[in-house]
């Protein structure tokens, strides 16, 4: 599975954070955690929230494919209290196990079909201890939210020390069943003219029946869905498919 230019390349990486601040999504995942002790953190990108996590206490892994994304983890004031890991969720063996297991900012969509998916949903219930749980979330393919990813309703600048402001925005190229294909273009400023980064992405949007029935095969049992980070549950309109997955 190859990795998208935005996690590998430094200057787009650099921009991760500005870009994915910490806001209700972290806070839900705070209060998830509070009763565990041992948390797996599979994705844990640049580790915004792991590094959170392990000022709480919690004996905290943040695993990460992306060299560039856990050099940033590496450098948080908290970095030191992180076992920080690089490898791949589908294939990860740590020789123990966890409370709870995490995989956040919608890092199941970027498994390609149902191979892979099932392959990183058996890793996580591996790693889990009897009564651990699995927390993830997809976005919820009924609202369609991909029609907003157009450069006009995208478009933000922001600024970065020792680089200027910089505008990003996504372009939709192409609904293809469950897949999403977009662009995203990073303006950076320059001289004479700005220099311009166009990362691509295709995510998969899977329906809840069709999750399910992944982590069913998987070995989980009780499964639980809900539908914002308030904790409401799903709805037709819901923007979040959250999963709650037991390992029994």
């Amino acid at each position: 599975m190859k990795l998208d230019a935005i996690y590998q390349n430094r200057n787009l990486v650099a921009l991760y954070d500005a870009l994915n601040p910490a806001g209700t999504d972290t806070a839900f995942y705070e209060k998830i955690a509070e009763d565990a002790n041992a948390i797996l953190d599979i994705g844990c990108g640049t580790g915004l929230l792991t590094a959170r996590l392990a000022q709480q206490g919690k004996d905290v892994t943040g695993v990460d494919p992306a060299l560039e994304m856990l050099t940033i983890a590496r450098q948080r004031p908290a970095g030191t209290l992180v076992n920080w890991q690089q490898g791949d969720a589908r294939s990860l063996s740590l020789g123990r196990t966890f409370d709870l297991v995490i995989m956040t900012g919608h890092v199941f969509q970027v498994f390609p079909d149902n191979q892979d998916a099932l392959a990183a949903l058996t890793t996580t219930f591996n790693h889990l201890s009897p009564g651990g749980k699995l927390v993830f979330e997809s976005r919820n393919p009924k609202i369609q939210g991909w029609r907003d990813w157009t450069p006009e309703k995208t478009r933000k600048t922001i600024y970065l020390a020792d680089i200027g402001d910089v505008t990003v925005e996504h372009d939709l190229q192409s609904v293809d069943g469950e897949y999403v294909t977009f662009q995203t273009r990073h303006y950076f400023p320059g001289t004479p003219t700005p220099q311009v980064i166009t990362s691509h992405s295709t995510l998969r949007f899977m329906d809840r029946d069709s999750m399910t029935n992944l982590l069913i095969k998987a070995g989980f049992g009780t499964i639980t869905w809900l539908g914002t980070w308030q904790g409401d549950p799903v709805q037709e309109n819901s923007p979040e498919l959250i999963a709650i997955a037991v390992r029994e």
